[in-house]
């Protein structure tokens, strides 16, 4: 059985009069890829937000890695990593300078073979000495990216990692999220791209109006579908058709 990465149990959180997280619950479990998904303002960002602390919740619990978010923000800031949907990157600095920066933040040894070796995991060692100001918009995520697994965190969050990335730089992103989880790294992904969820995710779980209301592995939401049958053939049903019926909406987000 594996262990529990996150644990959340009735998060509710408000906004002066409008109630974002009406009772948010869901486990993800460690070394797994769990996506968050729903359509913009459904509050994936405050979720993400309070899980590693950047904000409290008005009520429920939320833990990291076995910490409450609450009580032990040191904890759970000591664990977890963070990549939100703006490139996080200083443009004037070259690439290897971000992460010599931020690796000497996090008081590592030998920063300069980390920064290195980050460079070499993301295809980035040719570009290394160039300003990032310079680098696509696909370059960029994966130096912020880089700059997120600075110092081995057990926990990524990406929050919407590949928005406004053109479909090769997207691809990109997926493979090395891929990679991650295979190394171990549980990562937590938020996005609004179904096809996004469909490719990466262990997990999945659908945030629609403040409340989770269907979670569980792709399998285990299409079984919530049924299955059209077309010239006797069964049409397995997207992940895109999945969330329509679930959320009840014709359109797409």
């Amino acid at each position: 059985m594996k262990n529990k990465s996150i644990q959340v149990i009735g998060l509710q959180k408000s906004y002066k009069q409008l109630q974002v997280l009406k009772g948010v619950d869901f486990e993800v479990e460690e070394g797994s890829v769990f996506a968050l998904l729903g359509s913009n303002g459904a509050g994936k960002t405050t979720v993400v937000k309070i899980l590693t602390t950047l904000l409290k919740q008005d009520s429920g619990t939320a833990t990291v890695n076995g910490f409450d978010v609450v009580s032990q923000p040191d904890n759970v800031r000591q664990a977890i990593s963070l990549t939100g949907q703006f490139a996080a990157v200083d443009e004037v600095l070259t690439g290897r300078e971000n992460l010599i920066m931020i690796a000497k933040l996090r008081h590592l040894k030998n920063p300069r073979q980390v920064a290195d070796d980050l460079l070499k995991r993301m295809g980035l060692t040719d570009a290394a000495d160039r300003r990032a100001s310079t680098y696509s918009g696909g370059m960029r995520r994966r130096l912020d990216i880089a700059l997120s697994l600075v110092g081995k965190p057990q926990l990524i969050f990406l929050d919407e990692p590949t928005t406004g990335l053109d479909p090769e730089a997207r691809i990109e992103t997926w493979k090395i999220v891929k990679e991650l989880a295979d190394g171990g790294t549980t990562v937590f992904l938020t996005t609004q791209y179904l096809e996004e969820a469909e490719q990466l995710a262990d997990q999945i779980a659908i945030l629609h109006e403040g409340r989770i209301i269907a979670s569980g592995t792709l399998a285990d939401l299409k079984k919530l579908f049924p299955s059209a049958k077309v010239e006797y053939v069964e049409k397995q049903p997207t992940l895109e058709e999945i969330f329509l019926s679930i959320v009840g909406k014709k359109e797409v987000m």
